[in-house]
């Protein structure tokens, strides 16, 4: 049975039957739609600009990303963070120059703290160059330096951020192989979450905290490791999912998604977020079909689900071997993106 898909025109009539019911006429529905994350990690938006990329609107004018994605429903931008990047891709500067942008579209900011000198997921978790020797005590200092600095830098310059990941898709943890997780070992990874934790409240207490893993639709994996965050005393306020089906399977894996989410919220009173999703960028029919199911399931979580971003959608295709975003060769972005 196909669900039901949310508009705007439903989330202003959503606000409508919420005054009536107060007022003893219809009964209220849930308002969350409306204050849905709905967002999109551009971390690789400077470097495409450098070398020359440009973004145009449906007619075909050079416009700025960050204004396009807001006028597509984006209100939400992720960027990752590295520690010593080379060519300096993705570090405290360019952070903060992509992060001003967003602000100027009035978007609120997700970071993603990958704790390493490049990329960090479930296969490589490398320590920066400049921790590589350092013990555990030594690490907990680094993260918690290395977060509040990055905040710091960013709330003097006048960026507010909403959303802290303390690492990126940490199936197996971080900063290996000191904070590595495996079997029931987790201890050493949650001192180093918690040291992240406590960096940013100290910075932005109001930010939310973010445990983020991939494969969203394999709950066995989830479970053992919110158990271990739990047996462990971490301290974080949401769940992360990845979540990246294909044209073929992706009504399956939104469905076993959908599964995860809601036992995570019922199992560890956490909210959830899929903080990256996407799709081959030809299969933008496809793509559409199943972030607006996504959206669906998600918004239908209530309060305890956040929203959606879309993994680094303004990439070109085949940048950098990349070709699950969201823009086509001429720099238009596809109909991916619709649902927002």
């Amino acid at each position: 049975m196909k669900k039901r898909q949310w508009t705007r025109r439903d989330c202003l009539k959503t606000g409508i039957s919420a005054g009536l019911a107060a007022a003893g006429g219809l009964v209220a529905m849930p308002a969350l739609a409306a204050t849905l994350l709905k967002g999109a990690d551009v971390s690789w938006v400077s470097q495409e600009e450098s070398a020359g990329y440009s973004f145009y609107n449906s007619a075909g004018t050079k416009t700025d990303p960050f204004k396009l994605l807001s006028d597509l429903g984006v209100n939400t931008i992720r960027l990752r963070v590295w520690v010593s990047p080379s060519g300096g891709w993705c570090d405290g500067a360019d952070t903060l120059y992509k992060a001003k942008r967003a602000v100027a579209q009035g978007q609120k900011l997700m970071l993603s703290f990958h704790y390493s000198d490049s990329w960090a997921d479930p296969g490589k978790q490398t320590k920066p160059a400049a921790w590589s020797s350092h013990t555990l005590s030594q690490l907990v200092t680094d993260v918690y330096s290395h977060t509040q600095g990055i905040l710091s830098y960013l709330k003097t310059n006048g960026v507010t951020v909403d959303y802290v990941q303390v690492g990126n898709e940490i199936n197996s943890g971080m900063l290996w192989p000191t904070g590595q997780a495996s079997g029931s070992s987790f201890a050493n990874l949650v001192q180093l979450i918690n040291s992240g934790y406590d960096a940013t409240k100290a910075v932005f207490p109001n930010a939310k905290v973010v445990l983020h893993l991939s494969n969203g639709y394999d709950n066995a994996l989830f479970r053992w490791f919110f158990d271990g965050m739990k047996a462990n005393s971490a301290k974080y306020d949401v769940i992360g999912m990845s979540h990246y089906p294909t044209s073929s399977n992706w009504s399956t894996l939104n469905a076993q998604l959908s599964t995860n989410m809601a036992d995570m919220v019922k199992r560890y009173a956490k909210p959830v977020i899929v903080a990256e999703t996407g799709m081959d960028w030809q299969q933008a029919t496809a793509a559409k079909a199943m972030l607006a199911d996504v959206i669906t399931r998600v918004s239908a979580l209530g309060t305890n689900g956040l929203g959606v971003l879309y993994w680094e959608p303004q990439a070109y295709p085949g940048w950098q071997g990349y070709t699950w975003g969201a823009l086509d060769g001429s720099g238009r972005f596809t109909s991916a993106l619709d649902p927002f």
